[in-house]
């Protein structure tokens, strides 16, 4: 090995480029037997660099957003959800201008129709296209904000909730007012209003919010705020889970009653 050669992986390590430190020699012996142009060999090395350096971020963000696994848009099912649209869904997906306008997307349904799971299928589409998005239950992010409020710290912790384009607060009808003060929930919803979207799953529809917020003035507020700019889904169909332990149980009676005849 040259001199030059040796030199090489400190270098590499110095300018933290991993990829070309694993690759250059190999792709330095196919240059040297194909003739490729200095340039040629510099794109290729470069290339690799990238493309690594954007599947890691991709996979960092995805760790980072909290997002529950699996839930993806090519295993929700539509034929389930008619009121619900696949090409309106692929649209947020794309981003389609709702996310840099600091939009809302809201979901409504009874528990188990897959809520959280197309909301979440909408989350790994938009980190793939560079968004970040945070995913939480509504409950926890209350406490924590709480927290902050408790400590004087409220604002700064809301402000370091801004890195994210979309901030998912799944159930939030599992909030009670009566359970601690849940202002700052109204606080939040406020701080981003027009700014940084929000994505809300609910079991119940707007005018059972009033459990949530302390006073029915910051209720009509945060529903004001909320629906401005915002796409509505409303996933009023029998829970998934429900159908499929229906479905489960007719079939264990088939088989029962096949044994018997």
């Amino acid at each position: 090995m040259s001199s030059i050669a040796a030199r090489l992986p400190l270098i590499l390590n110095e300018l933290r480029l991993p990829t070309i430190k694993r690759l250059w020699a190999g792709l330095a012996e196919q240059s040297n037997k194909e003739g490729w142009p200095a340039e040629r060999f510099l794109t290729a090395v470069m290339e690799h660099e990238l493309a690594e350096r954007e599947t890691r971020r991709l996979e960092r963000h995805r760790l980072e957003s909290q997002l529950l696994p699996g839930k993806l848009l090519s295993s929700f099912d539509f034929t389930t959800v008619p009121t619900v649209s696949k090409a309106h869904v692929t649209a947020l997906v794309e981003g389609d201008g709702w996310i840099d306008q600091g939009a809302n997307l809201l979901l409504f349904g009874p528990p188990g129709v897959g809520k959280s799971h197309l909301v979440c299928a909408i989350g790994y589409g938009l980190i793939d296209r560079g968004y970040g998005v945070h995913f939480t239950r509504t409950s926890d992010l209350v406490q924590r904000l709480q927290v902050a409020r408790r400590e004087m710290r409220l604002p700064a912790e809301i402000a370091k909730l801004d890195r994210f384009d979309l901030l998912i607060l799944d159930d939030l009808s599992y909030v009670r007012r009566d359970q601690a003060e849940t202002s700052v929930l109204f606080e939040l919803i406020a701080a981003r209003y027009e700014r940084k979207s929000l994505a809300l799953t609910a079991n119940q529809p707007f005018s059972g919010w009033d459990q949530v917020f302390p006073e029915p003035a910051m209720t009509l507020a945060a529903v004001d705020r909320l629906v401005h700019h915002s796409t509505i889904f409303e996933l009023n169909v029998e829970s998934y889970r429900r159908r499929h332990a229906s479905v489960g149980s007719a079939t264990a009676k088939q088989k029962t009653k096949e044994k018997t005849d």
